[in-house]
């Protein structure tokens, strides 16, 4: 396919460099077309360093539709209610020792936990550690296609429920929801084999916030979620990203799913700003 940008693939199997926009300017509808074809073929999109002031990323954000306002609004960042910062600096800028969100160390893919689920994600990075704090990736069209036909058969039709509650408040032992928004974001249901809206193809849709598997003993249904899950990840179909501050990356949530990579907190300062851009509700 031709392309009126730069395109060098990632990985043999997932993701993309697109070099040769500046996205702090307006993007043509005819660029901005292209780009969203790059963006349902590799996935995962990744621009070079660049300047791209908070109003500028929402901006191009609102490109791609609907920009979700977090329910956890102590999170929401430099005036803009889409924009959702994770810091671990304090008031002066130094290392604070806690991490500010430990939930986006597991697999998981943003906005499963609503009914309309995350579409794209955009995460900027404006700081990063020297080591650590890397974002990975992996193709969930690809985990569907290899699991055998007698698991293919055993989740066919299966629902799973997504509950932030459950991914931030008691899985990891810590409690950033509080009362009011724990009860604004009531648990959902999601097929645990989505088809793609846009492009039709299938793909398991899982990860940190699917708490159980409806009509399943619980147990047995956290058994299946956490097994379905490390299966998903194949080092052939992943892409495990380095960060350098000013870099940006968009995915596309339905059918990728993501996690950062722990670091030094009390040393190393990481700060990103993320939009999630709303999508469908899952079929």
């Amino acid at each position: 396919m031709s392309w009126p940008f730069s395109v060098r693939p990632l990985t043999p199997n997932l993701g993309a460099e697109i070099a040769g926009l500046e996205l702090a300017q307006d993007i043509s509808d005819e660029l901005f077309g292209a780009l969203y074809r790059a963006f349902l073929r590799y996935q995962v999109l990744l621009f070079p360093a660049q300047d791209l002031p908070p109003g500028r990323q929402v901006a191009l954000a609102r490109r791609f539709g609907e920009v979700q306002i977090h329910v956890m609004n102590q999170y929401h960042a430099d005036g803009y209610p889409e924009l959702y910062r994770l810091s671990n600096l304090d008031d002066q800028g130094r290392p604070s020792g806690r991490h500010p969100d430990k939930g986006t160390l597991a697999w998981h893919t943003d906005g499963s936990w609503q009914r309309v689920t995350g579409q794209a994600t955009l995460i900027y990075g404006e700081a990063m550690p020297e080591s650590g704090g890397e974002t990975h990736f992996c193709d969930m069209y690809g985990a569907y296609q290899r699991l055998d036909a007698s698991r293919k058969a055993r989740i066919a039709g299966l629902r799973a429920v997504h509950n932030l509650d459950f991914s931030r408040n008691r899985r990891h032992g810590e409690d950033p929801l509080t009362e009011a928004q724990r009860l604004a974001r009531p648990p959902v249901d999601h097929p645990v084999v989505r088809t793609h809206a846009e492009t039709g193809r299938k793909c398991l849709f899982l990860g940190d916030h699917a708490e159980y598997i409806l009509g399943m003993p619980y147990e047995e249904g956290r058994a299946l979620i956490e097994e379905l899950n490390a299966l998903a990840i194949h080092p052939d179909l992943s892409y495990e990203h380095r960060w350098k501050t000013g870099q940006l990356i968009i995915w596309d949530n339905r059918c990728v799913m993501h996690r950062a990579t722990a670091y030094d907190a009390a040393t190393q300062g990481r700060v990103i700003r993320r939009c999630t851009i709303l999508g469908e509700v899952p079929a």
